[in-house]
Parts: C-alpha cells; structure tokens; sequence
C-alpha cells in the first residue's frame, strides 16, 4: 500500500503541487520543496510548478475581475469578506499590494479579483505577479526542503523513503487544516469588520 502512494506521489506529485497552488497552495509548494529534499521531485521543477501554479492562480483571478466583472460567480467573490479592503489598497498601492497579497492566507481570490476591478494595467499586473510568484515559490519551497533537512535528521535512516514521504504527507494535510482554519477566523474577523464599517 504505501508503495503504491509512493508510486502515486512520483507519478502525479508536481500535477498535485500545481494545483494547489493555482487554490492557495502554502502547503502545496512546501510539500513540494520537502519532496524534492527526498529525491522524489528535482529540485527546481518544484520551485517551478509552485511558481507557475500561483501565477496562473492569480491571473486567473485577476482575469475573472477584469472582464467578467458582472458574473454571478465574480459578484459571490467580490461579496466575501475583505474584498472592500484589498480594493482600497489595490488602489492605493498597486505595486506594493500585487506583491505581497498571495502572502497573505485567505485573501488571494479576492485580491485577485480586487485587482482585476482597480486600475492597474493587466502589463504591470503580470510582470508583479510574475515577480511575486517566483519569490512566494522559492520562499515555501525553500522551508520545505529546510523541513525535510531538519525531519532527516530527527527521523534518520530509520525509516524507509516511503515512510517519510507518508509522514510528510500527514504533516502537509495537517497544515493545510490549520491554515483552512485560520483563514475562516480571519474572515470572521474581515466581516465583522466590514459589517461595523456599513
């Protein structure tokens, strides 16, 4: 069974990376640096499909807001909490706010359609986005492969290669679940805010 998962892992991991991080993917990108630390990824397609996963992600978003600003889809989105908030400072700080906003967990959709709706120009958009995804990918995949250095050493040779790709594949769902729930209490937070604001 676990090499089955394991075979799983190699065959369709970088897929799965990208995916999640088109979604939100912090996890995903640290997963995929940890499973480049153990040799099931090379090192720099993992940095890549991060990278590329969250450019991709973002433009979409950014895409939706620009031209599709009267779908129902994109008005459920620009109803969520803190798209009032990532408009004014898309607004007022384009440069600064297209960099940093996939940093902040729970607000790239809506920044990405805030932006879509501001008046940044889609050229300047890409080539921060571009930026920002580059340095994001590089960040998380880093801590990843910093993880897998620091679990090596603590676990040893101990326990098989595909072991430790199933810890790792625990700690990553765990860390997706805590970050899930942060994101939802900041929201919380973002609609109360929002509420005392009307």
């Amino acid at each position: 069974m676990t090499e089955a998962i394991h075979h799983l892992i190699e065959q369709y991991g970088l897929i799965v990376v990208f995916l999640g991080c088109v979604a939100e993917g912090e996890s995903a990108a640290i997963l995929g640096g940890f499973f480049a630390h153990q040799h099931v990824f090379i090192l720099w397609q993992a940095f890549l499909v991060a990278a590329f996963g969250a450019f991709v992600g973002d433009t979409f978003f950014f895409i939706l807001g620009r031209s599709f600003a009267d779908h129902p889809y994109v008005l459920k989105l620009k109803a969520r909490p803190g798209f009032s908030h990532a408009f004014r400072l898309v607004s007022s700080h384009p440069n600064i706010f297209v960099l940093s906003n996939r940093y902040i967990y729970g607000m790239r959709l809506v920044g990405g359609i805030a932006a879509g709706f501001a008046s940044i120009t889609a050229t300047r958009f890409v080539i921060l986005n571009a930026i920002s995804s580059l340095v994001w990918a590089a960040l998380f995949g880093t801590v990843g492969y910093v993880f897998g250095l620091g679990a090596e050493r603590i676990v040893g040779q101990a326990l098989h290669r595909h072991e430790r790709l199933l810890i790792a594949l625990a700690i990553g769902l765990a860390v997706a679940g805590l970050a899930w729930i942060l994101a939802h209490h900041v929201a919380g937070k973002e609609r109360a805010k929002d509420a005392g604001e009307t």
